[in-house]
């Protein structure tokens, strides 16, 4: 396994923020915690925006908030207490929802390099599209909604009892990667991951790209 070391600082920083205040605030306020994809990065889901009295937005190294008048209002990202202090919540994502992966250390510096961020931003971006087309092609797979879930700050759709989604790197695999994650354990060589396979960004250039991936993942899991 690969160390936290090999993650640019920006990644564990945006899965705190995602984690204990992003997350923390939508579990408050909806016993919800799945976040989406936006523009430019990541933010609570708009069906939450009254609850929250707007809705949440990380985009490059800011927090914003959008007003139900789509007025706006942002800062930068430092901490997580400023971050809480700013959208109006106690930072840290009870244990109720289940157990925080990322430290809350209110005070230390959140190391948040914007070009880094918009990267991951983009990721989530085609990551979006690449799972709202394979939902499309498959409706009788049953998708569900797709989410940025904090804890494991990855943006995913489940069709058939198979996981689909996008990472942003973690410990295991530090560069981008999307997945392909079925229930049940498979075999053979396209199966490189514990949970399943995954592709690197540097292999995936494109939405076709992905699809083409997400497509051979499929079939293999359901033996097609």
């Amino acid at each position: 396994m690969a160390s936290t070391a090999a993650l640019p600082p920006t990644v564990p920083a945006l899965h705190a923020l995602a984690e204990h205040v992003l997350g923390a605030g939508l579990y408050a306020a909806t016993a919800k915690i799945g976040l989406r994809a936006a523009s430019g990065g990541f933010a609570t889901p708009d069906g939450a925006t009254e609850a929250l009295g707007g809705r949440w937005i990380v985009v490059g190294d800011e927090l914003r908030i959008e007003a139900p008048d789509a007025s706006s209002t942002a800062v930068p990202i430092t901490t997580l207490r400023a971050a809480g202090e700013f959208v109006g919540i106690v930072p840290g994502m009870p244990d109720a929802a289940y157990t925080p992966v990322t430290p809350l250390d209110l005070d230390a510096p959140l190391a948040v390099d914007a070009e880094v961020a918009l990267m991951v931003g983009d990721w989530l971006a085609l990551g979006q599209e690449a799972l709202t087309r394979l939902a499309a092609v498959h409706p009788d797979d049953g998708p569900t909604t797709i989410q940025l879930w904090p804890e494991h700050f990855d943006l995913g759709s489940t069709l058939s009892e198979i996981n689909f989604g996008f990472s942003p790197g973690d410990e295991a695999l530090p560069e981008p990667y999307a997945y392909v994650g079925p229930w049940a354990p498979k075999e053979g060589a396209f199966w490189n991951q514990p949970f399943g396979a995954a592709r690197t960004k540097s292999q995936l250039t494109t939405v076709d790209d992905v699809l083409a991936f997400f497509e051979e993942g499929r079939s293999l899991a359901l033996g097609q």
